[in-house]
């Protein structure tokens, strides 16, 4: 058997994360969640304390959005569920791993370079949760259904979330998108 992947895509505020907990409370094995966020300023930290309180406190939890790979194989003998949240986070931690990066100048191959870096991230991840045969529920955001922002940082990250998204999508064995709290299976 091989591992399965559930995507849980959707905008801001859709009901995504709570319908990926859902799903994840179906599960009959121990459940780790996998946190990307960090806590940089109060508005962060209030919204990580508000998904720590609303998660089952049996559920594992891990902080960090990289090499989440070995993640995925030091949990696998204890857990055979994971929950992600969220994809789009961990994209932005990685965007600005280097704080010397001016977003205004950087040319094309550098954002290639640095996009590379992060599908080779999400590859690695989706061959481990593959290999240790889990049930990964994974959570992102939708960027492509608003207009194109005129700020390049803001179309930059556009850009490689939604081709992370698709690389995703495509591996996915089930996607799902809500709106308004409502999950509607589309793969």
């Amino acid at each position: 058997m091989r591992g399965k992947i559930t995507l849980v895509t959707g905008g801001a505020r859709s009901g995504k994360s709570n319908f990926a907990e859902e799903l994840a409370k179906t599960s009959d094995m121990p459940v780790a969640y996998l946190a990307t966020a960090t806590p940089f300023d109060d508005g962060m930290r209030d919204r990580i304390k508000k998904h720590r309180e609303s998660r089952p406190q049996e559920w594992t939890t891990y902080e960090g959005f990289k090499d989440l790979h070995h993640v995925v194989k030091d949990i696998s003998a204890d857990h055979g569920t994971v929950l992600l949240d969220c994809v789009t986070i961990m994209v932005t931690n990685l965007m600005f791993e280097d704080l010397t990066i001016d977003w205004d100048r950087i040319n094309h191959e550098q954002i290639d370079i640095i996009e590379a870096g992060i599908k080779e991230q999400v590859f690695s991840l989706l061959k481990s949760i593959r290999e240790y045969n889990m049930w990964s529920i994974i959570v992102t955001n939708e960027v492509g259904m608003g207009i194109v922002p005129e700020n390049r940082l803001s179309r930059i990250f556009g850009d490689i979330a939604g081709r992370i998204n698709q690389i995703i999508a495509a591996e996915a064995d089930d996607v799902y998108f809500t709106v308004s709290g409502i999950p509607m299976k589309i793969k």
